[in-house]
């Protein structure tokens, strides 16, 4: 079921690259870029990862934290932070519940059975935890609307 926009953010328990919990609300406070992708070490998902920390000096501006959330386990997801030299946290979410939660997962990815991993999908979260913005696709090659995710936070 699709998250509207103005409804409260789900919340959820993933654990960043030292294995800390990071929940919801951890983040509460500030405005917060949840960006699910499927794959640490994948061609697009590196795209749309690079594509952030890059950009990242214009989200800090609009008083806004990224953070990338991804089905691997903290340790990839800590090798893929550090070869990509990422300025923000890579959450795990090994256990699929937080992406089933917001925008759900591809069952059997790369047609590989009980593979499943995170669609790529952002959501924009409000200081007091409500949907601001979201953006789901099924395509996992597409990347998403930055300059939309920008605008949302202006």
């Amino acid at each position: 079921m699709p998250l509207d926009i103005g409804q409260n953010a789900p919340d959820f328990l993933l654990y960043d690259t030292d294995k800390n919990p990071v929940t919801l609300k951890d983040i509460l406070g500030k405005k917060a870029v949840l960006a699910f992708f499927p794959g640490a070490f994948t061609s697009g998902c590196t795209k749309e990862m690079c594509t952030f920390r890059d950009q990242l000096d214009l989200f800090n501006k609009l008083d806004a934290q990224v953070f990338g959330i991804c089905v691997d386990g903290p340790a990839a997801n800590k090798a893929f932070m550090e070869h990509n030299k990422l300025n923000f946290s890579v959450l795990s979410d090994f256990t699929r519940e937080a992406s089933k939660k917001y925008g759900g997962v591809h069952e059997n990815f790369w047609d590989v059975k009980g593979y499943d991993v995170a669609k790529r999908s952002v959501f924009v979260i409000d200081e007091n935890g409500k949907i601001i913005y979201s953006w789901i696709t099924d395509n996992p090659g597409d990347q998403p609307p930055f300059d939309e995710i920008r605008d949302v936070l202006k």
